[in-house]
C-alpha cells in the first residue's frame, strides 16, 4: 500500500523543517518498498526560496488525495497571501492525517483544527502560539504530540522525531529502528521528552542562568531548593522564581527535575552502574522515585530505556570507496 505523504513549504520555510521529514520517508521507503510517495507542495508551486536563500522545486497544492500531510515551519510572515493559500488548503483537503514542524503549527491553528487539541510548537513560538489561539490546549515542553489525526512537533530536528514517529505508526518499530540507525539518530526519542534543553543549556534567552545551570549541574545530588538556588543567584526566592520561569519557560523545580532525568537517563543508557546509585548521584534519593519520574516524562522505566538501548545495534554497511586519482 502506497502512502503519498505532501510536505507544503512556502516562501521563508525552514530548509531542515522539510529536508529531515522527507528523508526520514525516503529511507523508510528503502526499507519497505512501495510504502511512500513523496510530493512537496507549496503555493503556486516552482522554485520556493527557504529562510537561509536555498531554493526548493515544488508542485503547486493540488487535491490529491493524500493520506499524509506535513506543513514545515521558518518564516511564515514572509508570504502571508501563501500563508492563507495553506490555511484554505489544509480546510478542504481530506488527508488521513494532518501534521507540522515547528511554526507551521500557526497555520494548522489557523484553520481551527487544533482547537480543543493537544499541540506543540519550538519553544520559541509557544507563547505567541498560546496567546493568539488560546483554544489550543499548549504542551510547549514536548517534542511531539499526537491528538488523534492530528500531530505537530517542535522545531528543526524534531520534525525527524515527528517523522519517525508517524512511521513507526505505519510501518511498525522495526522499521522505524532501521530508519533512525540509517539517519544516525535516537530511535524516536518519545513524544513527551522535554525541549528544556534547548532552552535552558544556554541559560535562558539571554543566558541569564548559564551559570547556575551549570551550578546545577554540578551539584544534583545536593537538595536544590528554590531557596538554595536564589541565593547562589545573589536574588531573593520571590524574583528568582519569576525571573527563571521568564527566561526559561519552565520552574525552578522542574529544571531540577530535568536535569536530574537528563543525567539518569544518560548514566541508564550508557553506563553499568545500579539503578539505586544512578538515582543517588542524580539527585532521586532512590530507585523507587526515579523510576516514576521516568514513567511520567518518558514512558518508559528506567530498566526498559536501558534495555532498549543495549538492543539497538548498527546497520552493517557496504564499505565505499572513492578513488580521488586524477
Amino acid at each position: 500500500m502506497i502512502r503519498t505523504v505532501a510536505i507544503v513549504i512556502h516562501p521563508g520555510f525552514q530548509l531542515l523543517d522539510t529536508a529531515g521529514p522527507m528523508t526520514a520517508f525516503e529511507v523508510a521507503e528503502r526499507f519497505r518498498p512501495g510504502s511512500y510517495e513523496i510530493r512537496l507542495l507549496a503555493p503556486g508551486g516552482g522554485e520556493v526560496e527557504s529562510s537561509s536563500s536555498f531554493k526548493l522545486s515544488a508542485e503547486p497544492l493540488s487535491d490529491g488525495p493524500f493520506d499524509t500531510v506535513v506543513v514545515s515551519g521558518g518564516e511564515i510572515v514572509r508570504s502571508m497571501a501563501a500563508a492563507r493559500e495553506i490555511v484554505a488548503w489544509v480546510k478542504r483537503i481530506g488527508a488521513r492525517r494532518i501534521a507540522s514542524v515547528c511554526s507551521g503549527a500557526f497555520l494548522l491553528a489557523e484553520t481551527g483544527l487544533l482547537d480543543g487539541r493537544r499541540a506543540t510548537t519550538h519553544w520559541g513560538n509557544a507563547s505567541d502560539l498560546g496567546r493568539r489561539y488560546p483554544k489550543v490546549r499548549l504542551e510547549a515542553d514536548s517534542i511531539f504530540v499526537r491528538d488523534g489525526d492530528i500531530w505537530t512537533s517542535a522545531g528543526i530536528s524534531a520534525g525527524i522525531d515527528l517523522a519517525l514517529a508517524l512511521i513507526e505508526d505505519d510501518l511498525g518499530p522495526e522499521v522505524a529502528r532501521r530508519t533512525a540507525q540509517q539517519l544516525v539518530v535516537h530511535h524516536r526519542r518519545p513524544g513527551g521528552q522535554s525541549q528544556f534543553s534547548a532552552l535552558v543549556e544556554l541559560g535562558g534567552r539571554t543566558g541569564r542562568f548559564i551559570d547556575l545551570i551549570e551550578w546545577m549541574r554540578e551539584h544534583l545530588a545536593e537538595p536544590l531548593t528554590v531557596e538554595r538556588l536564589a541565593d547562589h543567584a545573589a536574588m531573593s526566592p520571590r524574583n528568582f522564581a519569576r525571573a527563571f520561569v521568564a527566561e526559561t519557560g519552565t520552574t525552578p523545580a522542574k529544571a531540577v527535575e530535568r536535569l536530574r532525568l537528563e543525567t539518569a537517563r544518560l548514566a541508564v543508557e550508557t553506563g553499568h552502574a545500579s539503578l539505586e546509585r544512578i538515582a543517588e548521584k542524580a539527585g532521586f534519593g532512590d530507585a523507587g522515585r526515579m523510576r516514576r519520574a521516568f514513567v511520567r516524562s518518558f514512558g518508559l522505566p528506567p530498566q526498559a530505556l536501558r534495555r532498549r538501548a543495549k538492543s539497538s545495534l548498527p546497520i552493517h554497511q557496504k564499505e565505499v570507496r572513492i578513488n580521488l586519482k586524477m
